[in-house]
């Protein structure tokens, strides 16, 4: 399935290839956490949690994706790490 994505979505799937590319810089044993504002990470958990957001749309190196530590923070797994996405 291919759809456009919104703005609100294409904000969102930015974002994420952004936490992408900046958590190698942060990694220590596989393992990084890379912190976005609160309105970012908010587009993001919309973009993954609330928008109905096809699977196609989300960059492929997110293999699962969850909500941790009471749902203030997503958790991305992707094959060379964990990342752990907070709000600074």
């Amino acid at each position: 399935m291919n759809i456009d994505p919104n703005l609100h979505q294409k904000q969102g799937i930015n974002h994420m290839n952004k936490v992408l590319g900046y958590a190698p810089m942060v990694e220590e044993s596989g393992v990084a956490t890379v912190y976005l504002t609160a309105e970012d990470w908010h587009v993001v958990a919309d973009t993954l949690f609330h928008m109905d957001t096809p699977r196609d749309m989300i960059p492929e190196e997110i293999l699962d994706y969850t909500l941790i530590k009471e749902k203030q923070a997503i958790e991305f797994k992707t094959v060379e790490r964990m990342i752990t996405v907070e709000m600074i």
